[in-house]
C-alpha cells in the first residue's frame, strides 16, 4: 500500500482563514513557505530556493490553527498531498497540489510556546472551539512515582 505522508517545516505566509461548511464543519487554510539553502560547490556562494504550499486543516485542528498561528510563525505540518482540479469561468482547466494537515505544531527551534488544552464540548461541530480553554497541562509525575528511584 502506498503512503502519501509529508512533513514540512516553514514560515506561515498569511494568517489562517477560518471558514465553515454548510454543515458547520470548520476548515482553516494558510500558506507555508519552505526554504532550502545550500552552498554551490563551484562558486562557494550560498543559494536558496523557496517552495510555497497551501495547507488545509479540518474540524478542531482548523479552529486551533486559526486561534494559534499568525503570519510569520514557524510551523511544522504533517499531512497528505491532495490534488484538486477545477475549471475557470473562461473554461481553462487548473489544478494544484495542497497539503491536508493531520498535525500542525509550532517549531520550537527558535521560539517557545505555551500549550493550553481545549475542553471538549459535546454537540458542537468539530468538538468545540478555541474560546473555551483550560489551564496549561502540567508536566506532573504519575501517581506512585518516587523521584529517588532509578528510571529503569
Amino acid at each position: 500500500m502506498a503512503d502519501n505522508t509529508v512533513t514540512v517545516i516553514g514560515n506561515v505566509t498569511r494568517d489562517p482563514e477560518l471558514r465553515f461548511t454548510p454543515s458547520g464543519q470548520a476548515i482553516a487554510s494558510f500558506g507555508l513557505a519552505v526554504n532550502r539553502r545550500w552552498q554551490n560547490r563551484q562558486t562557494q556562494e550560498w543559494e536558496e530556493q523557496v517552495s510555497f504550499f497551501d495547507i488545509t486543516c479540518w474540524a478542531q485542528l482548523g479552529q486551533n490553527v486559526s486561534d494559534t498561528l499568525v503570519k510569520g510563525s514557524r510551523a511544522i505540518v504533517t499531512g497528505r498531498l491532495e490534488q484538486r482540479s477545477w475549471e475557470t469561468d473562461q473554461g481553462d482547466k487548473r489544478s494544484k497540489v495542497e497539503i491536508i494537515a493531520d498535525e500542525v505544531g509550532p517549531s520550537l527551534r527558535w521560539a517557545t510556546a505555551e500549550i493550553t488544552r481545549n475542553e471538549r464540548r459535546e454537540g458542537e461541530a468539530g468538538g468545540g472551539g478555541g474560546a473555551a480553554r483550560s489551564a496549561p497541562v502540567p508536566n506532573a509525575a504519575p501517581a506512585g512515582y518516587n523521584a529517588d528511584e532509578e528510571p529503569f
